[in-house]
């Protein structure tokens, strides 16, 4: 878990305070920020940097790539000659990925793709700080940082991945525009869905999915004021990483992964796409979701796996089942008795 969590509007303006007590002499902390703020002045200066920290702008209309942290990691050790003191991500789930990653390659041999998988990881990451500036994605929470690498979109799941520490400020998000917070809030939302009707499901996920799912219903059909509303979300998100943390996703993620995978599709939007056509497996979920969908004009891609080839579409399949975890939450042990290619495939189809 992690350890340490500020929340509280304004409260992004402690950050030089709690970094200072981690500085060590000559190595830099490391900004990954998302670069919609590049040229945000005001916003910029906040961060107040000392002595030889740099903050390296980072585009989050694509995917995090295993190969973008390769490259990230390089860099650094080139740049300077001692270990940063940390890596602080600022940005959606893109930057909060990226900024996990980063720092456990700083400490760990090979490639990024190396740690794809389940508890790869074997030393502790450099310290790594995350500031969410948009709600939803959980990634702030989770265990896990998902890149997309040579083979398959896999995350690195590992004890080593979560943040050291976590800045909550519902301030950050107030640009956020309508549609990017709509799919980013539904993917907390689907985080609840799968993660309550999970064979994996425990005591400790269900307490924080049921509370993730109240507060969704909330925002998403409510009336709250703004302000209220980026709170709530934020802590939506929360909860609904934690529930995940705890259990496991299920056919949404697991589709998603594969149609992000060969379409580049991002993900709170490819969690819409699929979510969407998934009445047979989340009926009451959905049902719901077109409830959210309708009520704030919400209108989604359609047609997108209409055109593939036979072979990105063979791609898209395999690359969602190999995700046996996933399957196994929302299907249970003999997932594949009831998922195959066949129908997977008839799914994709419908997207």
């Amino acid at each position: 878990m992690v350890p340490r969590i500020m929340f509280g509007n304004g409260c992004f303006d402690q950050l030089p305070t709690i970094l200072n007590k981690k500085r060590a002499v000559g190595a830099p902390f490391v900004y990954l920020v998302d670069d919609v703020f590049k040229g945000n002045d005001t916003f910029i200066n906040r961060i107040k940097l000392k002595g030889n920290d740099v903050i390296k702008y980072i585009s989050a209309d694509y995917e995090p790539k295993t190969s973008q942290v390769d490259v990230i990691v390089t860099e650094l050790k080139e740049e300077f000659q001692l270990l940063p003191s940390g890596i602080i991500g600022i940005g959606g789930g893109t930057l909060l990925d990226l900024a996990k990653a980063v720092s456990i390659l700083l400490k760990n041999p090979g490639k990024a793709k190396d740690y794809q998988g389940w508890d790869l990881v074997k030393s502790p990451a450099i310290y790594h700080v995350g500031i969410p500036t948009i709600s939803g994605t959980g990634a702030e929470v989770s265990r896990t940082t998902v890149l997309t690498g040579p083979e398959k979109k896999l995350g690195i799941n590992s004890d080593y991945t979560p943040f050291d520490q976590v800045i909550l400020d519902p301030d950050l998000t107030k640009t956020v525009p309508k549609d990017q917070w709509f799919y980013t809030g539904m993917d907390c939302y689907i985080h609840c869905i799968e993660s309550l009707n999970g064979t994996y499901l425990n005591a400790f996920s269900q307490s924080y999915g049921e509370k993730a799912y109240d507060l969704c219903k909330e925002i998403f059909l409510g009336n709250l004021k703004d302000e209220e509303s980026r709170a709530k979300l934020m802590m939506a998100s929360w909860h609904g990483g934690m529930s995940i943390a705890y259990s496991q996703v299920g056919v949404a993620h697991a589709m998603s992964y594969g149609m992000s995978y060969v379409l580049g599709t991002k993900h709170g939007i490819g969690n819409c796409i699929v979510f969407d056509k998934l009445e047979d497996y989340y009926p009451k979920g959905v049902a719901l979701f077109k409830e959210m969908k309708a009520k704030h004009n919400i209108t989604l891609p359609q047609g997108l796996c209409k055109d593939l080839t036979e072979q990105q579409l063979q791609t898209m399949v395999d690359v969602s089942l190999g995700l046996t975890p996933l399957w196994e939450n929302a299907l249970g042990k003999n997932w594949q008795e009831v998922m195959n290619e066949a129908t997977l495939k008839t799914l994709f189809l419908k997207m």
